[in-house]
């Protein structure tokens, strides 16, 4: 399973450069990082997840949004993939508002 993701700045027009994304996995002790890495010119972040990463449930996307001078200093989306397939999940960042949904 791949786990991607990418922030549009619709404020701006333009992806999100330089911010850093952590993929969390819910365990029965807490969370647990499994992966981390930063958005590229494209807003990109490529596999978060590992090969070799144990698979869980529920999954968290913490994306640190506290040097992109905006409103929110953080997101955290938090999804339970129901298979084994790639799995996108963007950001859509606005001034004073945020979205997401489960891309393909």
């Amino acid at each position: 399973m791949n786990i991607t993701t990418h922030i549009l700045d619709t404020g701006r027009g333009k992806p999100a450069f330089g911010v850093p994304v952590r993929l969390l996995a819910q365990t029965a002790d807490g969370w647990v990082v499994l992966g981390e890495g930063h958005t590229d010119g494209d807003g990109r972040v490529a596999n978060l997840l590992p090969p070799s990463a144990p698979r869980a449930k529920v999954y968290r996307l913490f994306f640190d949004l506290s040097e992109y001078k905006g409103f929110y200093p953080y997101v955290e989306v938090t999804f339970a993939p129901q298979d084994e397939r790639h799995h996108h999940v963007p950001l859509l960042l606005s001034p004073y508002g945020y979205s997401t949904y489960r891309g393909s």
